[in-house]
C-alpha cells in the first residue's frame, strides 16, 4: 500500500506523508518526527534549529531571482491526536499507522490517519526538499505538542523566525482561507470520593456506549453529534433514581478536543431487578437511537454482565457527579452574529474518568469572543463548585482576530482565481490554530491558514480527499511565485 500512496499526485507530497504515517506522532511522543524532521533538513544542507522546547525551524534561500520578496513561514504541527476504535489492537507510540485507499479519500484501519497536520507538514518539506519552485526566502516551523496544549507555539520565541508572512497549513477544507480561529480553556474538575464495601444480593452489569461518529471537538461541535458521556450518565441518573443502582466505576471519552464516542460505567443493580434494569437499557437504547439517528445510525448502548469489584463509590458523591454531568453544557453554546454558520462559543464534556479515589472530568471551552469563554468558564465553575468538586482552569490560549486587509489573503484570492476560477471562500473557523500564538510572538505577521479537505479529524473515521490534495500543492506553488516584494 506504501507504494500505491506515493504514487498518487503530487508525488512528492505523498510520500512525505506515507513516511510520516510510519513514523508514531501522538502528543507529547512525537519526539521521532522531530528528529525525522530535523535529520531531512540537515541532510539538504538547509540551516537548520531546533528550539528549546523542540520545536523545529529549517531555513531554505530564496530561488534565483526572487531574493527581494518577502519572507514566507510555512506553519504546522508533528504531532497527531492518537484515537481508535475499542476493538482496534493499535499502540499509538510503537506503531504505524495502517494507511490504504477507499476509492478518492486516503483513510486509516480503525485508527486516526494524521493527516491532521501531517498533510501541512508533508507540503512544507515538499517545497523545502524541491529545486525546481520558484520562491522567495523560505521558513518552515514544525511545532510540538499542537493537539494537546500548544507547548511548541507558547514556547516559540523572539529572534528565531525572520518572516514576514506565515502559511498555517492546519486547515481542513479546501479552496477555503482561515484569516481568524476561536481561542480555547481547558476545565479539569475533580470529584473525591470514599469507596464502600458491595452489598450482598446485586449484580454487577457494565454499561457501554459506542458507535458514536465523535470528531474535532470544534470543527464537529456544530453538527448534532452524540457525546457518549451524556448519554451515559443520562441513563445513570434513571436507573439510580429508578433501580436502587450503584456506580463502580465510570471511564468515559479521552482527548479534550475530541467529541467522546464511547463511554462505559460498571454499576451494581438488585439482583432481584436485573430484568427490569435490562429492559431498561433497551427501551433507551432505542430511545437514543430514535434521537439520533439521522447523524449517529452506528450508537449502540447495551449492558453485559461482568465480574463484581470490590467496592462502589459511595452513594452521596454518586448523586452530586451525577446531577452535575447531566447540568454541565456541552456542545454550541453560541452563533456568531458577524460571520454566518459559524459556531462562537462552544464546550465538549470530553472525559470521565474514575480512579483511585477521584472521578476527573475534562472539557475544552472554546470561543472566538474572549468576554464569551470567561462567561462559560464561570458557569463551569459554579456548577462544578456547588456539586462540591474543585475546579481548575488551564491551558488557555487567545483567538486570532481577522485582518480583511491583509495583503498575503488578496494575493491568495486572486491566485486561487486564476487557478480554478473561482473565489475562495474567506472564513474563521471555531478551532484552536497556532496563528493567535504565534502572532502574539511576532507581532505584524500577514496570516493566512488553509489546507487540502480532511473529514472526520480526531476519530478513526478521519480521511483526506486526494483530488484536493493536488489542488492544495498547486495553489501553495503558485502563491509562492506570487508573493509580493518587500
Amino acid at each position: 500500500m506504501g507504494k500505491e500512496i506515493k504514487e498518487l499526485n503530487p508525488a512528492l507530497v505523498w510520500s512525505f506523508f506515507y513516511d510520516l504515517t510510519r513514523i508514531p506522532r501522538p502528543s507529547k511522543k512525537e519526539g521521532r518526527a522531530a528528529e525525522y524532521v530535523t535529520s531531512f533538513g540537515r541532510e539538504r544542507g538547509l540551516d537548520t534549529i531546533v528550539d528549546h522546547v523542540g520545536n523545529v525551524i529549517i531555513k531554505k534561500p530564496a530561488s534565483p531571482g526572487m531574493e527581494n520578496r518577502k519572507t514566507i513561514l510555512l506553519q504546522g504541527h508533528l504531532d497527531m491526536v492518537p484515537q481508535k476504535n475499542s476493538d482496534k489492537v493499535h499502540n499509538f507510540e510503537t506503531d504505524p499507522i495502517e494507511v490504504y485507499i477507499d476509492g478518492e479519500w486516503v483513510c486509516a484501519r480503525g485508527t486516526t490517519l494524521g493527516a491532521d497536520n501531517g498533510m501541512g507538514v508533508a507540503a512544507a518539506l515538499a517545497v523545502l526538499h524541491s529545486d525546481d519552485l520558484v520562491h522567495g526566502p523560505v521558513e518552515a516551523l514544525f511545532t510540538i505538542d499542537e493537539e494537546s496544549g500548544m507547548t511548541g507555539a507558547f514556547g516559540l520565541e523572539r529572534g528565531m523566525l525572520n518572516a514576514d508572512i506565515m502559511l498555517n497549513m492546519d486547515s481542513e477544507d479546501e479552496g477555503e482561507l482561515y484569516v481568524g480561529c476561536a481561542g480555547g480553556l481547558d476545565a479539569n474538575i475533580s470529584f473525591r470520593y470514599s469507596e464502600i464495601p458491595v452489598p450482598e444480593n446485586f449484580s454487577a452489569f457494565r454499561l457501554i456506549v459506542k458507535g458514536l461518529k465523535g470528531g474535532h471537538s470544534g470543527l464537529d461541535i456544530g453538527l448534532g453529534r452524540g457525546n457518549a458521556n451524556k448519554l451515559l450518565f443520562r441513563f445513570l441518573r434513571h436507573t439510580i433514581n429508578e433501580h436502587n443502582a450503584m456506580l463502580a466505576s465510570v471511564d468515559g471519552g479521552g482527548l479534550r478536543n475530541a467529541i467522546p464516542r464511547e463511554a462505559s460505567a460498571v454499576v451494581l443493580v438488585p439482583s432481584s431487578s436485573e430484568q427490569v434494569f435490562t429492559e431498561s437499557v433497551a427501551s433507551s437504547s432505542d430511545i437514543y437511537r430514535n434521537e439520533l439517528s439521522a447523524e449517529e445510525p452506528d450508537l449502540t448502548f447495551e449492558a453485559i454482565k461482568t465480574e463484581m469489584p470490590q467496592t462502589v463509590i459511595e452513594q452521596e458523591t454518586t448523586g452530586r457527579l451525577i446531577k452535575a454531568v447531566i447540568a454541565c453544557p456541552n456542545g454550541v453554546i453560541r452563533m456568531s452574529n458577524s460571520m454566518k454558520g459559524l459556531v462562537e462559543t462552544s464546550t465538549n464534556l470530553a472525559s470521565v474518568k474514575s480512579e483511585k479515589g477521584s472521578v476527573e472530568i475534562k472539557c475544552l471551552m472554546r470561543s472566538s469572543v474572549d468576554s464569551s469563554k470567561d462567561e462559560l468558564a464561570a458557569m463551569m465553575d459554579g456548577l462544578f463548585t456547588l456539586a462540591g468538586a474543585e475546579v481548575v482552569f488551564d491551558g488557555a490560549y487567545p483567538g486570532w482576530k481577522p485582518n480583511m486587509d491583509s495583503v498575503i489573503l488578496k494575493v491568495m484570492k486572486n491566485v486561487y482565481n486564476a487557478l480554478y476560477g473561482r473565489t475562495p471562500e474567506v472564513k474563521a473557523i471555531h478551532a484552536g490554530l497556532e496563528c493567535g500564538i504565534i502572532g502574539g510572538v511576532y507581532p505584524g505577521l500577514d496570516m493566512i491558514s488553509f489546507g487540502p479537505t480532511i473529514r472526520y479529524p480526531h476519530s478513526p473515521d478521519e480521511k483526506v480527499n486526494i483530488e484536493s490534495v493536488e489542488k492544495f500543492w498547486v495553489f501553495l506553488v503558485e502563491t509562492l511565485k506570487n508573493v509580493p516584494e518587500k
